[in-house]
């Protein structure tokens, strides 16, 4: 599917995506004064039906973050759940998706501020799929790049601008012959991927950072930690985490929006447990997948069917959803 063919959200109106223009000079291209969402959606193919995760979540986040930014957008977390749900149908999107909803500061003009600057805000969905084939289990490497301190940008908000740090060490990891990065805080504890948040387990216990060690507080982070407990049986403990737990752990994995639950079998070339995928990472990653396919009902709160009732055999119309 081509970009331009897409028909987009933006600025209170559906356009079509190459109609919707940012000026060079907009003020968040030039200064990062921008937040975002990523949401995933899920094609099941049996029902024909397309399963949203956690969308009022990510607006109720999304609205979190443009207040750092003093931004107050006028639509409420449900109006943009609706918009969202329209563009799916609108451009007939029957397969994995990606939506990426984006506030950020649009006045063209020049000054490092945040108030007295007008705001945009707008919603793409397109095709997409995870950005890792984990089947394999990853291979990470620790970054010499440092997370972002939140007394330097806010890392429990998604802004725009804080994400060159992960930028520069995903790319490092790259080029370096890994799949992955994994940044640290300034005091050298363990804080999250590029752009995913990360677990260890170690002892039948499942550890992973807590929120004030500058991590993104990740909505597939927090679901998670409840099916550890609930469906796992395991203890679950947030604590902050040096580098060589991680390779003395039994198991390591990373949890995101854009990577689900991704196994970690190798960091700096040290070998996680056998170096295979582990037994808590491979019921993780099959529970995830049935929950965000709509295939368990106890967890049907957690997703939102973007196709009528009339055409689909699923969930309740999405509209009842998102309220």
């Amino acid at each position: 599917m081509e970009l331009s063919d897409l028909t987009v959200y933006h600025n209170g109106k559906y356009a079509r995506y190459e109609d919707s223009k940012v000026g060079l000079l907009s003020h968040g291209l030039n200064y990062g004064t921008g937040c975002f969402e990523g949401i995933r959606g899920y094609w099941n193919e049996p029902q024909q039906q397309l399963y949203l995760f956690r969308l009022r979540d990510h607006f109720d986040r999304l609205l979190r973050s443009a207040r750092v930014l003093l931004i107050s957008p006028t639509e409420t977390a449900a109006e943009l759940c609706a918009h969202a749900i329209e563009l799916v149908r609108m451009n007939d999107l029957r397969q994995e998706i990606y939506i990426r909803p984006i506030v950020f500061k649009a006045a063209e003009e020049v000054g490092v501020r945040l108030h007295g600057v007008r705001h945009d805000l707008s919603i793409v969905a397109l095709p997409h799929k995870s950005y890792f084939d984990s089947s394999r289990g990853l291979r990470a490497t620790i970054s010499s790049w440092r997370r972002i301190d939140d007394n330097s940008a806010p890392a429990r908000a998604k802004l725009t601008g804080i994400y060159v740090s992960s930028a520069l060490a995903k790319t490092d990891a790259v080029n370096n012959g890994f799949d992955e990065a994994i940044l640290l805080t300034h005091e050298g504890h363990v804080a999250e991927g590029s752009a995913e948040n990360i677990f260890i387990v170690r002892d039948g216990l499942v550890i992973t950072p807590p929120v004030t060690d500058n991590i993104l507080e990740g909505i597939t982070r927090a679901t998670i930690l409840e099916l550890c407990a609930a469906e796992l049986g395991l203890s679950v403990h947030e604590r902050s985490m040096d580098r060589s737990e991680l390779y003395q752990a039994d198991e390591v994995f990373f949890t995101g929006t854009a990577v689900g639950v991704s196994p970690v079998v190798e960091i700096d070339h040290r070998p996680i447990g056998d170096g295979k995928i582990g037994k808590v990472s491979s019921a993780l990653v099959d529970l995830y997948r049935d929950i965000t396919l709509g295939k368990l009902h106890q967890y049907h709160r957690w997703v939102t069917p973007c196709l009528p009732v009339s055409s689909a055999t699923g969930l309740r119309d999405s509209t009842a959803a998102v309220n």
